[in-house]
């Protein structure tokens, strides 16, 4: 049976997608010649069938840091809190791109990793746009058919109907936005799994009948969650403060995001621009008011 979840997976990263986003894809893996292996598409794009004035999300996973950024600082800095967060144009489409090391991508997809932010992400659809080899691609999709058990094991000790697999998805959801910084209305969970609930069905039943990994009891789980939360909150203050020297625009970009799932209009102010780092920390209690930090 775990063949079927890794085929459910498999068959879900090689479907079509927008031919500027794999156009865009190519193009992010040839700014690292030396280290690219993979570039991955995900996000609410996905979704969409006019990407003009959206903001496209990819990850871009590479050999090692050192090969992707040579002795450059950028380098310690995906090494100790990746990812490292850039933005990108191409054919007229604006995106971000995030990078990991092949080794990280595996680990934080993984019941081991220490936050939320990929397994959350790639439990959802994504699509796999640009491989270097067969042995880049087997690496991607099988770190990628980790998300989903990782996030059911972890949901599963905290809901009431542990046998209904949509409500395991939609609490697994509710809890992860809970554990980062993310400006997202309420109700974002359950709106995830009913975009496509025959997708998270099969999905999640796949995942159940190969088994999950062990799930902790619901107080040892509580527990993991409150970690999990503290823990992912302070991660997403020190990445934005790190993309504030890696993304130029970055602090728009924060504004949009937060303006699109929050419902509100924040306008960026010229001296926010000048000092992002400041500027993005004023932009925090939008966050708490938007019901993003709880």
């Amino acid at each position: 049976m775990a063949d079927q979840l890794l085929s459910l997976v498999t068959a879900e990263l090689a479907a079509p997608a927008d031919p500027r986003a794999v156009a865009m894809a190519g193009a992010i893996a040839a700014r690292y010649p030396q280290a690219a292996r993979a570039v991955l598409f995900y996000g609410s794009c996905l979704r969409e069938k006019n990407l003009d004035g959206l903001m496209l999300d990819f990850y871009l996973i590479v050999s090692d840091y050192r090969a992707a950024y040579g002795k450059s600082w950028l380098a310690a800095a995906n090494r100790m809190i990746p990812p490292n967060v850039f933005p990108f144009e191409h054919d007229g489409l604006i995106a971000k791109y995030a990078v990991l090391s092949q080794a990280d991508f595996a680990r934080l997809n993984s019941p081991a990793a220490d936050n939320v932010s990929v397994w959350a992400r790639f439990a959802q659809p994504a699509r796999l746009l640009w491989v270097r080899d067969d042995e880049a691609r087997r690496s991607a999709i099988r770190a990628a058919a980790s998300a989903a058990p990782t996030l059911l094991s972890l949901a599963r000790p905290m809901t009431q109907a542990p046998d209904d697999v949509l409500a395991l998805w939609e609490t697994g959801f509710s809890l992860t936005y809970n554990a980062e910084l993310r400006a997202e209305r309420k109700g974002r969970s359950r709106s995830i799994v009913d975009a496509d609930p025959e997708r998270y069905r099969l999905f999640g039943q796949a995942a159940l009948a190969q088994g999950l990994p062990p799930s902790p009891s619901a107080a040892q789980a509580a527990k993991r969650w409150r970690r999990l939360q503290r823990r992912g909150k302070i991660l997403s203050v020190v990445r934005l403060a790190k993309a504030s020297f890696t993304y130029a625009g970055g602090i728009d970009y924060l504004a949009w995001k937060i303006n699109r799932h929050a419902g509100t209009a924040i306008q960026i102010k010229p001296w926010q621009r000048r000092w992002p780092l400041l500027g993005a920390l004023t932009l925090l209690p939008r966050l708490f008011r938007g019901g993003a930090i709880r």
